[in-house]
């Protein structure tokens, strides 16, 4: 047990070194935004998917690409279309007369990386198409099982303010994505050098990989071995409890949710070079983690005043409760 431990606290080093350079890779082409390449690094670490969800042209698609740059992963990118079918995500079987005999052709979502470019954009059929994907790393196809090559990861965007023909995210897939991040505006400072860089374009070219799909899948093993006190998993599920007994949400979070934040708090502890988690790892996830799942009573129409409801509200819980060492 003595020599298990060590070599778990040796390989955190390294792996802690690694990761850090693995962000600073990605702010090489994504630039002033360390909180959300922090994020999906997080989402990474604990094996979970990533919704970026902001106006156009704030940089969701280069964050994602910057990530794929820093991994030595599979990448496939999917522009989510109106007329887009599920079998364009997962594959097809086709018939092959020389064996006569079907034979599968996998589709996009077999790789490491998948970039779901405006996922709203398509049918609830073609949506509903990734969420085994999502939730149990496999597909399945004319009755037969496919597992998906590890680390598997969804990267999707979609843009919050216009709804002419998209089809809003159902509750259920919401849930698959373990945060919601959203990008905001650069820094002034920050957009002056993009601009004047016209965006990096030449950065990619000289980007090497930092970590490869063993390195990953090793550390994602490694996240789940991050030890939690008794003190702040009780604060967690406080929080969690608090957002069932608010009067303002219509529905709190549920358990897999909380799971999930106690999942992205492993991560965001591994990723600050720590072996357990602390208060501010649960601060800080909160929000991201949760937000996109708690429905709120509004009689407001639009998604954006819904979302900055939710916000408000969990951010009153995240205030007002204390915890208690």
């Amino acid at each position: 047990m003595a020599v298990s431990i060590e070599a778990d606290r040796a390989a955190h080093t390294e792996d802690h070194a690694l990761l850090q350079r693995m962000v600073q890779t990605i702010e090489r082409l994504f630039v002033g935004k360390r909180e959300a390449v922090e994020l999906t690094v997080v989402a990474m670490l604990a094996q979970g998917h990533v919704l970026f969800e902001d106006v156009p042209g704030v940089g969701k698609t280069t964050l994602a690409r910057a990530v794929a740059h820093a991994l030595g992963c599979g990448f496939k990118r999917i522009q989510f279309t109106s007329d887009l079918l599920p079998a364009d995500i997962v594959g097809v079987s086709v018939y092959d007369r020389d064996k006569a005999r079907f034979s599968f052709r996998p589709g996009p979502v077999f790789t490491n990386l998948l970039l779901a470019d405006e996922i709203n954009r398509t049918t609830p059929r073609t949506q509903s198409a990734l969420l085994e994907a999502m939730n149990e790393q496999q597909v399945t196809v004319d009755d037969t099982t496919h597992p998906l090559p590890r680390p598997f990861m969804v990267l999707a965007t979609q843009n919050p303010l216009e709804f002419a023909g998209t089809y809003p995210l159902p509750e259920s897939q919401l849930d698959r994505f373990l945060v919601r991040v959203t990008i905001g505006y650069p820094a002034p400072e920050v957009e002056r050098a993009i601009i004047r860089s016209l965006g990096y374009r030449d950065v990619a070219e000289t980007v090497q990989p930092v970590l490869d799909a063993a390195d990953v899948v090793a550390m994602q093993d490694r996240v789940t071995r991050v030890r939690t006190s008794e003190p702040v998993l009780d604060y967690l599920q406080r929080l969690i409890a608090e957002t069932r007994e608010s009067t303002y949400l219509a529905l709190g979070i549920s358990t897999r949710a909380a799971i999930a934040l106690y999942r992205a708090c492993q991560a965001r502890a591994y990723l600050h070079g720590r072996d357990h988690v602390v208060p501010d790892d649960v601060k800080a996830l909160f929000l991201p983690v949760c937000a996109h799942r708690a429905a709120v009573k509004s009689f407001h129409d639009g998604a954006v005043e819904r979302r900055l409801e939710a916000e408000n509200v969990l951010r009153e819980i995240l205030d007002g409760t204390p915890l208690t060492l």
